[in-house]
């Protein structure tokens, strides 16, 4: 091998793409309430970007009424790339926003402050916002420690149960050892003040708070008035393992006890809470707002409308359009206003694009899924997002960006795009079967089963065969998992006769 060093030319040929274009794909990510945010923030920091007023009927202030939908869609051909032309210096763009003006005289206001009714609705939406703010939820840890000061105890007892509380994991489990909660040169003295410190604790409500495991965490609940209490604690005590795995044969012939008892106490046993403190879990769960609405003609036809009646609609100051045209303004000023022009319109472009690119691509969806919207998901049909992509004429990344994150109100309820996107297998038929189908399937099979002698795996495989579907034996196992189908012999019911 010959090592040197030298020039070399070479000619490669790489795609790289514009700083607006990649705006232009971030924006048709953006769901509604993202696109929103989006809006507010470029606002801020462009000040040439004002909101356009809407008239009752929908039609912005100014603009004539004879302005419709299909005039819309063609000014907005969502699928034309971008062209930033730095050597003209956009002068066609700048010429064709300042024609704005002489067509539409009453569009734009002479100076750049905001109307009083959008000042308005500006300060409604923040206290809105305001008044939608959840107030702070009580944790485990303050409830807790506020029964934890109605206990008269001694105070080094109390900063050591103090200190255990602070360390339950988010279940309630104390997950590290005494020894670790305490400085290195601890005496047993303090060791043993530390146990009872966690009795303490574990004398707590919820029942079972402050277990070191799963084991201590059930016995901790158990009651010596409930039913089957002796039972329970021996089979907590030394059959956990067996009664999840449904041994029950097994821990009949250790215990004596007959499996009617066993399956009874097993009953009282799935009342006690595994996880205490899962409660006290502050679980946000956002609010969907879709994108799209799903809306049926007189004629039967599904037809998709974007949901952006809270979206602001731009336009571009007209003060700052004459400012860039006054012989008074400096080189600097016009270089200001120019760059500012052409990121607001660059703005408002990517705004429209993301529109119809969604509109039109959730279209083509609904026309592909028909008879799951009209029958149910049981009716989903196998596609990818190529054929969405082909179908509209786009990349399939435009499918993919244009789907994400974004949800749609149907008259079954509100979905992801993505749920609509269905992989699937083929039948003996040859026809394509969603894997939704399959699991739909795998599930009215397990439900019908006898329980005294429930399918193998490898039988379900047989039994799906016999409906036409070919489906793998691990396809098949790892399905029954994704479900939460516990295996042949965890489903066996031992009281039954096989």
């Amino acid at each position: 091998m010959r090592l040197s060093l030298g020039l070399e030319q070479k000619l490669v040929q790489k795609q790289v793409l514009a700083p607006r274009m990649i705006q232009s794909m971030e924006i048709l990510q953006l769901p509604v309430m993202a696109l929103q945010e989006k809006i507010e923030q470029e606002m801020n920091e462009n000040p040439l970007l004002e909101i356009q007023e809407v008239e009752p009927d929908g039609i912005p202030d100014g603009m004539d009424d004879s302005l419709d939908k299909s005039d819309n869609d063609s000014i907005a051909d969502t699928e034309k790339e971008f062209v930033v032309d730095e050597n003209k210096d956009n002068a066609d763009d700048f010429e064709r926003l300042l024609d704005l003006d002489n067509e539409y005289p009453d569009t734009f206001e002479d100076r750049p402050q905001r109307s009083l009714n959008q000042m308005e609705d500006d300060a409604n939406r923040k206290h809105d916002a305001l008044a939608n703010v959840a107030s702070r939820v009580e944790t485990l840890q303050d409830h807790l420690d506020t029964q934890l000061g109605e206990l008269n105890i001694e105070p080094e007892l109390l900063e050591l149960a103090m200190r255990i509380i602070s360390s339950l994991d988010s279940n309630g489990y104390l997950t590290t050892s005494l020894e670790d909660l305490l400085p290195p040169d601890s005496t047993e003295e303090v060791l043993a003040h530390a146990r009872e410190a966690l009795a303490i604790v574990q004398a707590l409500e919820p029942a079972g708070v402050g277990a070191r495991d799963l084991r201590e965490c059930l016995l901790l609940q158990l009651d010596p008035s409930q039913p089957y209490f002796d039972e329970l604690r021996t089979l907590i005590s030394n059959h956990l393992e067996d009664l999840c795995e449904n041994r029950l044969p097994l821990i009949q012939k250790k215990t004596g006890y007959s499996i009617d008892l066993i399956q009874d106490a097993w009953s009282e046993l799935r009342k006690l809470n595994p996880k205490p403190g899962a409660a006290y879990k502050d679980d946000f769960i956002p609010n969907v707002v879709p994108d799209l609405t799903l809306e049926i003609s007189d004629d039967g036809e599904y037809g998709v409308r974007t949901e952006d009646g809270d979206v602001p609609q731009l336009r571009i100051s007209n003060y700052y359009r004459k400012r860039l045209m006054d012989p008074t303004a400096t080189a600097e000023e016009k270089e200001f206003i120019k760059r500012k022009i052409n990121a607001a319109q660059w703005l408002i472009d990517s705004i429209n694009q993301r529109k119809n690119t969604l509109a039109r691509v959730a279209q083509a969806i609904v026309d592909h899924q028909h008879d799951f919207i009209e029958k149910g998901p049981e009716y989903i049909e196998p596609l990818k997002m190529q054929q969405i992509a082909d179908k509209v004429g786009v990349h399939v990344t435009t499918v993919s960006r244009a789907v994400d994150d974004k949800w749609i109100q149907t008259p079954r309820g509100i979905f992801p795009l993505k749920r609509f996107f269905a992989g699937g297998t083929t039948n003996e038929a040859g026809d394509e079967v969603t894997w939704d189908a399959i699991r739909l399937k795998l599930q009215e099979i397990i439900d019908s089963e006898d329980k005294a002698k429930p399918h193998s795996d490898d039988e379900l495989v047989t039994l799906l065969k016999n409906e036409g579907l070919n489906v793998a034996r691990r396809t098949v196992t790892k399905y029954r998992k994704k479900m939460g189908i516990p295996s042949s012999r965890q489903r066996r019911d031992w009281s039954k006769k096989g």
